[in-house]
């Protein structure tokens, strides 16, 4: 589910990435003839009492994580592919010599500049000097509110989390809405917890600043401000929500006239605050209150010069990676080894290759849709997507839990479904971003005050709900509830996902469960909350909520018993919607697979029958192992399950699993008929 994306942690699916070929649909169909990995399977394990690993022990043993990754499997070697693609692209493009102000001419001259590390070590931190000395300028609280909001006009800012979002409850209408900030760490627990992971991460973290403080020039004070600044983010963390407080639609549905929250932050002036943003308007959404009351007390109670610390750290930190070598490293020892456990950093060229797609996407994506995207595999897509929604029709119609009412509006609600397949119709322009090949911080300031500008001019003006929330190349999909739409990047329809010369079993399985997926979470714990239009509105009956709720607590505490390293548990309700449209997800893929000719029959392929082949298609393209530190990171923070759940949580819920297998009622993970998990 979308609403405002992430990764790692949206990871609305997961990375992944395409094939390292162009026009790959039609050379997949030439060179591709295997589409299951038999060799990975364990078949020492019964597929009752484990089928993650069934399908997966021998690949998930003998696999080593590369150095510079924080996991590997099938999502990381699609990505690993599809950037090598995109590489090719940008690399060509900085050596075509295109015209000034062409598409070709900003990406290519964008990577040159972010490869140019010898004009970047020169520079050191001089391009980010001019930030540093306003921050000096600070005298007191004023200039701090005009310093955290005015800056985002040019790149900067800090503190303020805002966008320009469909109103929840009015979709077609731009609001202004702000959120909770101002924490370095992945969320409030890594302040609050006192077990001994938690404190060894503080330290570490607290070590990261004193390095990051000593390389722009100031190693006598880097201690105390150190010190201070964790003392004073984790005020703030207390006064932050927790990730599952976060899922909750409703109780993240604040709207205020700008007057009115005036009077719960009375040191912030919000007049002014709105002013220095360029937001002209009487009316806010604020999602997290409690972070903005704390904000407004902290600003007064605090220091000046501890605010100023914490400042530059921010702008030291979040640029980090545009300086020098030794910038880069001490923010990668901190975040990518200490947090997520990976032992040697990306490498560059793989780094500034994500740097495009972030800051020009849709030029990027451009020409990657162009070469690597053939209108077929669209018509292929929508062809899928239709059957499982057709599916998803008829199941609706058949649920025996839900009233005539409540169903009629849910088939409305599906039957609205905006499909965005592939890449956009209209392409965003980038006329006033300069790009130049030796001047890779401006270059990113460039792209920043674009996308402030462009996010800006929004506000007042009726949602554009043809607009993506992801470029082309991206391998993710996602459901966004204020345009209740389903999305499919070109990214992710390559293989494993979805492939021209597979049989039905192998694509439904894999892109088949995808599509489910990102319908289900139209029907999830929070998705279920919008209406057709995509407005936050109760559209169900009392007696049908409930039961949905009674439902999706099962679910909750069926995950809830899942653990792995160290006995550290899911949290059932943070994976809650994932977890239901991984199940959803599924079980309409299966209905879809089973009206297609291979789905009818029983003839076998690689020894399997076509329902074997469709479960482990969909467990093998969840074929991922984690590092034991970003696995940590996940189960605080990430709203999916692990993998291994992921496949496991769904496949012992569907009867067509046990007969598919032959499953006894003696296997460890055997679930009786009464006690299977069902919503859609």
């Amino acid at each position: 589910m979308k609403k405002t994306y992430y990764l790692p942690a949206a990871l609305l699916l997961l990375l992944g990435a395409c094939q390292n070929k162009n026009h790959q649909a039609e050379t997949n169909i030439e060179q591709r003839t295997v589409f299951f990995d038999k060799a990975g399977m364990d078949t020492t394990v019964k597929p009752g009492d484990n089928f993650f690993l069934y399908a997966n022990g021998k690949w998930f043993k003998n696999t080593v994580i590369p150095k510079t990754e924080t996991g590997w499997g099938s999502f990381y070697t699609l990505y690993d592919d599809n950037v090598k693609n995109l590489r090719k692209i940008l690399e060509n493009a900085g050596k075509s010599n295109a015209t000034k102000g062409s598409l070709e001419q900003k990406v290519g001259d964008f990577y040159t500049s972010g490869m140019d590390s010898l004009t970047i070590e020169k520079l050191g931190i001089e391009p980010i000097k001019p930030l540093l000395s306003k921050i000096d300028g600070i005298k007191n609280d004023k200039d701090l509110i005009k310093f955290i909001s005015e800056g985002f006009k040019n790149g900067e800012g800090d503190l303020l989390g805002f966008g320009i979002e469909p109103d929840d409850k009015s979709s077609n209408t731009n609001v202004l809405v702000f959120a909770q900030a101002g924490l370095t760490l992945p969320d409030r627990s890594y302040y609050i917890d006192q077990d001994d992971k938690a404190k060894k991460i503080r330290a570490a973290f607290t070590n990261y600043m004193v390095k990051i403080f000593s390389l722009a020039g100031d190693s006598l004070n880097g201690a105390k401000y150190a010190d201070n600044i964790l003392k004073l983010e984790t005020s703030i963390a207390q006064a932050h929500s927790t990730p599952v407080e976060l899922r909750d639609p409703q109780k993240n549905y604040n709207k205020f006239l700008v007057s009115d929250f005036q009077k719960q932050v009375p040191n912030l002036d919000f007049k002014s605050i709105l002013q220095n943003l360029g937001a002209n308007t009487d009316t806010i959404i604020v999602r997290q209150p409690k972070y903005y009351q704390a904000l407004s007390t902290l600003i007064k109670s605090q220091p000046i010069e501890v605010w100023k610390e914490k400042l530059k750290f921010d702008a030291l930190n979040f640029n980090a990676n545009s300086f020098t070598k030794a910038f880069r490293k001490a923010k990668f020892d901190f975040f990518g080894k200490t947090l997520y456990g990976q032992p040697t950093q990306t490498e560059r060229w793989k780094a500034m290759v994500s740097n495009a797609d972030r800051n020009l996407g849709d030029l990027l994506g451009k020409l990657y849709a162009e070469q690597y995207f053939k209108p077929e595999a669209k018509e292929r897509m929508l062809s899928l997507v239709n059957n499982l929604q057709k599916v998803y029709e008829e199941r609706i119609k058949k649920v025996d839990w839900m009233t005539p009412e409540t169903k009629k509006k849910a088939l409305e609600k599906l039957n609205a479904f905006v499909k965005k397949i592939g890449y956009t119709d209209k392409w965003k322009k980038y006329d006033d971003v300069e790009i130049s090949k030796s001047t890779y911080y401006a270059n990113l300031l460039s792209a920043k005050k674009h996308d402030y500008k462009e996010m800006m001019d929004k506000l007042g003006k009726p949602v554009d709900k043809t607009e993506w929330g992801m470029t082309p190349p991206t391998v993710n999909a996602y459901y966004n509830p204020s345009f209740n739409e389903i999305v499919f990047p070109a990214g992710i329809l390559q293989f494993p996902f979805f492939d021209f010369a597979a049989d039905d079993a192998i694509n439904y399985g894999a892109i088949g469960a995808v599509i489910g997926h990102e319908m289900t979470h139209g029907f999830d714990d929070q998705g279920r909350q919008y209406d057709a239009a995509g407005n936050l509105k109760e559209w169900w009956t009392k007696a049908d909520a409930d039961k949905f709720k009674s439902k999706a607590d099962k679910v909750v505490a069926l995950y809830n018993t899942f653990s792995l390293l160290d006995n550290q548990h899911v949290n059932g309700s943070l994976t809650l919607g994932e977890n239901l449209a991984d199940i959803g997800g599924l079980n309409i893929a299966y209905d879809a697979f089973k009206l297609t000719d291979q789905g009818k029959s029983d003839k076998k392929i690689d020894g399997l029958t076509p329902d074997q082949r469709f479960f482990l298609s969909f467990a093998q393209v969840w074929r991922i192992k984690d590092r034991d530190e970003s696995m940590l990171v996940r189960l605080k923070t990430d709203p999916h399950s692990p993998e291994m759940f992921r496949v496991n949580g769904p496949v012992y819920s569907m009867e067509a699993f046990y007969k598919a297998f032959n499953i006894p009622s003696t296997a460890k993970m055997y679930v009786a008929p009464a006690n299977r998990l069902g919503v859609w």
